[in-house]
């Protein structure tokens, strides 16, 4: 069994606690770390203000595209981990 990174590891001692059977709590991580993402910084972002252009806006944008990347790739790490 590999190890697991520090991120993808505390969300797994978060769920651990309340998990029915032992075999769900990466599912259910990685589930919720999905969740999150798509909250938090979803996939198709909407320009209002016009401001779409702005170097300040791309800036953003690309922030938040990577923080997306990643949450999804803790949730991968944690779904693939066995």
């Amino acid at each position: 069994m590999s190890e697991l990174s520090h991120q993808a590891q505390a969300v797994l001692d978060a769920v651990e606690d309340d998990c029915i059977h032992p075999d769900d709590r990466h599912r259910i991580a990685a589930a919720a770390l999905c969740a999150a993402a798509d909250q938090v910084v979803p996939e198709e972002e909407s320009c209002e203000g016009g401001f779409s252009d702005s170097l300040e806006h791309q800036c953003r944008a690309s922030e938040r595209r990577l923080a997306r990347a990643e949450l999804l790739a803790i949730a991968t790490e944690l779904e693939n981990h066995q």
